[in-house]
């Protein structure tokens, strides 16, 4: 398992665990719940934050709260 923020531009990975933190509420109301598909659409420039696709929408992420997300 890695760590969504260290996954590649254009690759679809399946949610596997969010972590406890205290971004977990934020993050499954957004979609981020184990056996959903991920999608990493672009990073910035400077690598934060980065665009998903979740759940049917596309939204962006700061690093720091893609490292609560477990990915396969």
């Amino acid at each position: 398992m890695k760590k969504l923020s260290e996954i590649s531009t254009g690759t679809t990975v399946l949610v596997k665990e969010v972590a406890e933190s205290d971004y977990l509420l934020k993050l499954m109301e957004m979609g981020f719940i184990p056996g959903e598909l991920v999608t990493v659409e672009k990073k910035a420039p400077m690598g934060d934050p980065i665009a998903v696709s979740v759940a049917g929408y596309q939204l962006s992420l700061r690093l720091n709260e893609a490292e609560h997300i477990w990915v396969e």
